[in-house]
């Protein structure tokens, strides 16, 4: 499978229990509406509504797979998320369109920034964040089967010149390298850049290490600690608040397990980002590889 459409078509046809839902937003499921007939459902512009409907059938025995845009998915409906999905901890899997720094033409209200910080509070809720699209029809297979709720950050990016693990496995994070300097904690889009910035810090006669942290919740604690015994610093680095992400994340797995190191957190401080093409929010904002490279050198050196 190729495409995000191939995978869940493949995937409903083979299997009646799943149901495809949406708000709307059919861009990537578009051609499914005459194939699955009645297991392809519109809701309309209403999140909460679709939400609704599909614990419902997941309570009769189905799979829904529901699609929103990211902020109104999580921000919009997240009482009936938390009420009707969370609480009876139903298998419906939400998939968001344009997280992160993918929303690159939008202001604040479209930017879903916050979004694994709201989707991780829930009790049972799984949270994953693919680097491209490659990585994503590997683990998708495995979120559906799962019997719990899920958020997944759909990325269709191409495939990088990393040829991704196609054995996920749910609360294992993918270890690309391993560095002695400095390892790069990364999930979502920002992969491709962080490849970047591993390649220009080891031209710099750094050894630098790369965890793709693929599941967010529950999260790799394992592949963390051990980054943190090997590596003088750890660098987190996501499109998403500070507060609430993988920085936070990687507080708590220290704090569990009374662990103390150096940690640089590459995202976004309190402030939502100025709207552009991607390539121009990624310059702005700081997030290129090479800008990236530059401010983990910056911090080093500030530590050292």
């Amino acid at each position: 499978m190729n495409t995000y459409e191939e995978l869940i078509k493949k995937t409903a046809v083979e299997d009646e229990r799943y149901v495809v839902m949406t708000a709307e937003n059919r861009a990537i499921v578009r051609s499914l509406p005459p194939i699955l007939k009645e297991r392809f459902i519109d809701t309309g512009i209403t999140e909460q509504t679709m939400v609704g409907a599909a614990a419902g059938l997941a309570l009769r025995g189905r799979i829904p797979i529901i699609h929103a845009l990211a902020t109104f998915l999580t921000m919009r409906a997240f009482e009936f998320i938390r009420t009707d999905v969370g609480i009876a901890n139903l298998p419906v899997k939400l998939s968001s369109f344009v997280p992160g720094f993918l929303s690159d033409g939008n202001g604040p209200t479209h930017q879903a920034i916050e979004d694994v910080s709201i989707l991780r509070g829930i009790p049972g809720m799984q949270v994953f964040c693919p680097a491209d699209n490659e990585d994503m029809l590997a683990m998708l297979p495995t979120i559906w089967a799962s019997p719990h709720p899920s958020y997944v950050r759909i990325n269709t990016r191409p495939a990088t010149n990393f040829k991704h693990d196609p054995n996920f496995e749910i609360g294992k994070a993918e270890v690309v390298s391993k560095g002695t300097d400095i390892t790069i904690l990364v999930y979502g889009m920002l992969f491709e850049q962080a490849l970047i910035a591993k390649d220009l810090l080891e031209k710099d006669g750094l050894s630098v290490g790369l965890i793709n942290m693929r599941s967010l919740k529950p999260v790799d604690e394992k592949a963390i600690l051990d980054a943190a015994e090997n590596s003088s610093t750890l660098v987190t680095l996501e499109d998403h608040f500070k507060i609430g992400g993988l920085y936070t994340i990687v507080g708590e797995v220290f704090l569990k397990h009374k662990v103390m190191t150096n940690v640089v957190p590459l995202a976004l401080d309190e402030h939502w980002y100025r709207p552009g093409l991607l390539s121009e929010v990624l310059e702005y904002e700081g997030f290129t590889g090479a800008k990236i490279a530059g401010r983990i050198q910056k911090a080093v050196l500030v530590q050292s």
